[in-house]
């Protein structure tokens, strides 16, 4: 869909046409075009079912052209256009496939940025942002859930046929479930922050950002079956995601072989961290696995993080052992200062012999630090890694 699929014409031609046409219908040649590929008997005539489907999706029927839909919102083709596009959806010339409720969409969107609530470019971000969150959502939903329910069970049955009544069962308890886990999700963020120190801190903050990468993944991908293989994603991604999750950490994103996470709190990505080496190493179905951490300044965007302590954590995991966890200097000195880690052996023990001949109980650590040979890390120049692992 572009500003030229709107019409042929200038823009007062086209309102003359479309006042004479009935039922709001834009008489241009796009319109022409869409009304016979929707006329009855048409090969490329969309399967009755599907269109059911749709409908009962969508809460309404097909109605108006992309052009009509921005026209009944009140914004410009252009900008309806760049809206559709942020949320992910694919151009359709001049097709009636719009409902209602796009026109609804259209019209909150473009409101909030005329009351001044949002910036224009920020309402794009929103379109963006909510467009590729529920687009894979959706996916992992009729992949995984809707594909395995819906096997067809009666002779001369499709499974679109048998979709329809237990989509229309399922429907309003998802998406109950969806606004029910996004309220939950937007308490959480706002409560980060309103914790923040300043508003710098807001959008450049220092957090603990770990990788954890799956070894030798490339080579199972050649050994396994595709089955195999996503089963064994799939268990990886669930487990990283509860580990996470259960120590207070956040779960940026999953790339198969690799999960990247982060957490306001050092000591809780280190933990997060040992969790996740310990729980793989029991399971014999999975593969090795290395962690890198890093402790800095991060830009988030669109739920995203950014920057080159992300980029350090990444190497960080390139160069870490099999089933071990590096964290650079920074991270270290983090966990140190807040008393979770000793800077180092020698000085644990100076501090439990005086604690001992004070009479005292003597400090506890939950993990030690043991220092690493400095090695170029590509893009960063030297670093001196740490070998993380619980204090005895």
């Amino acid at each position: 869909m572009t500003a030229d699929d709107a019409g042929s014409g200038t823009a007062e031609e086209r309102e003359v046409l479309d006042a004479a046409a009935p039922d709001g219908a834009v008489r241009d040649t796009g319109a022409r075009e869409s009304a016979a590929a929707e006329t009855p008997g048409d090969e490329d005539q969309p399967d009755p079912i599907a269109l059911r489907l749709e409908q009962l999706i969508l809460g309404a029927e097909r109605r108006y052209t992309p052009f009509q839909a921005a026209r009944s919102a009140g914004v410009s083709v252009e900008l309806a256009t760049r809206f559709w596009r942020a949320m992910g959806f694919a151009d359709i010339g001049q097709a009636k496939a719009l409902t209602e409720a796009d026109v609804l969409a259209l019209r909150r969107l473009s409101g909030l940025v005329e009351a001044g609530l949002l910036s224009e470019p920020m309402a794009i971000q929103v379109a963006r942002s909510t467009g590729q969150t529920t687009a894979r959502l959706a996916d992992w939903q009729i992949d995984s859930f809707l594909e395995g329910l819906t096997d067809p069970q009666e002779t001369g049955m499709t499974r679109t046929e048998i979709a329809y009544p237990l989509v229309e069962l399922l429907l309003p308890e998802l998406e109950e479930f969806l606004v029910y886990v996004y309220r939950r999700q937007l308490a959480a963020a706002t409560g980060r922050v309103v914790q923040a120190a300043d508003d710098v801190e807001m959008v450049d903050r220092r957090l603990a950002v770990g990788f954890a990468d799956l070894v030798s993944f490339t080579r199972l991908t050649r050994r396994l079956e595709e089955e195999e293989l996503g089963e064994l994603v799939e268990a990886f991604e669930t487990t990283a995601a509860d580990l996470v999750a259960a120590h207070g950490g956040r779960l940026i994103k999953t790339l198969g072989d690799e999960v990247l996470y982060a957490a306001d709190d050092a000591g809780i990505a280190a933990e997060i961290a040992l969790r996740l080496i310990e729980t793989l190493t029991h399971d014999e179905t999975m593969p090795e696995l290395r962690v890198g951490i890093a402790f800095g300044t991060v830009t988030t965007r669109m739920g995203d993080v950014f920057g080159t302590t992300v980029n350090l954590a990444s190497r960080l995991t390139s160069i870490a052992p099999k089933n071990a966890v590096l964290v650079d200097g920074a991270f270290a000195e983090e966990l140190s200062r807040t008393g979770e880690a000793p800077v180092s052996e020698a000085e644990a023990a100076e501090a439990a012999a005086a604690a001992e001949k004070e009479g005292e109980e003597p400090p506890s650590y939950r993990f030690a630090l043991q220092p690493m040979w400095q090695r170029p890390v590509r893009g960063l120049g030297v670093v001196e890694p740490w070998l993380l692992s619980r204090r005895a």
